[in-house]
């Protein structure tokens, strides 16, 4: 694969060339550089960040959430918000931490929210004297139906791990997400969520156990 040197004045010399040539410098740009390029003016500068990390942004907030609409809004959010700060980017870190600890904030504001709502549900749920039998869905027995298929039980399997993940406070999901489904170093979810490491690994650990718990009768 033929390497293609990119600098800031390139942008600036082709922006109103075809859009197959731009489309080669962003693609071959740093992310910082084309942060600056966005400052600068250039949609497709931005719109080639956008694809870099649109994908794997909403899946690690599916992660985080367990609703891919949410999910998906809160990507779109994140990347509006890098664009509406685009003056205000510091390159101390890398691209990717920035995104992630925006929608990470925005992903815990989520949770916050479903918590708000969760004890005001309760709160109308005692005081009204329904039947918990009809409301309660996150622990009901499993029936006695035939044993499904491998490809279902992995299925099962795997909305149980994710409904497990739900339950985490936030202050464990997170973490446990960017290092165990993300692959993030212990040193990169520090720097993120601006804590130190040992207590990044603590309550990754505390997640891990609380999820063997849950998850006993799965693994």
């Amino acid at each position: 694969m033929t390497t293609i040197l990119v600098n800031r004045d390139d942008f600036q010399m082709h922006a109103e060339s075809g859009t197959a040539r731009l489309a080669m410098l962003c693609e071959a740009a740093s992310d910082h550089l084309l942060l600056e390029a966005v400052r600068d003016g250039s949609e497709a500068a931005f719109a080639e960040l956008v694809s870099r990390y649109r994908n794997q942004l909403t899946n690690y907030l599916y992660r985080l959430l367990g609703d891919y609409e949410i999910a998906v809004d809160l990507s779109q959010e994140s990347f509006i918000r890098v664009y509406r700060a685009r003056d205000r980017y510091q390159a101390s870190h890398a691209f990717s931490t920035y995104l992630y600890r925006i929608a990470t904030n925005l992903a815990i504001s989520e949770m916050r929210r479903r918590k708000r709502r969760r004890l005001v549900s309760l709160s109308t749920f005692f005081s009204s004297g329904t039947n918990s039998s009809e409301t309660s869905t996150a622990f009901d027995v499993p029936d006695a139906r035939p044993l499904p298929d491998a490809n279902l039980i992995a299925r099962e399997r795997q909305s149980a791990v994710q409904a497990a993940i739900n339950t985490l406070p936030d202050k464990y999901r997170v973490p446990l997400v960017l290092r165990d489904i993300e692959g993030r170093t212990y040193e990169d979810i520090a720097t993120l969520l601006d804590m130190n490491v040992g207590t990044i690994k603590s309550r990754i650990s505390r997640a891990r156990n609380f999820l063997r718990e849950k998850l006993e009768g799965y693994l």
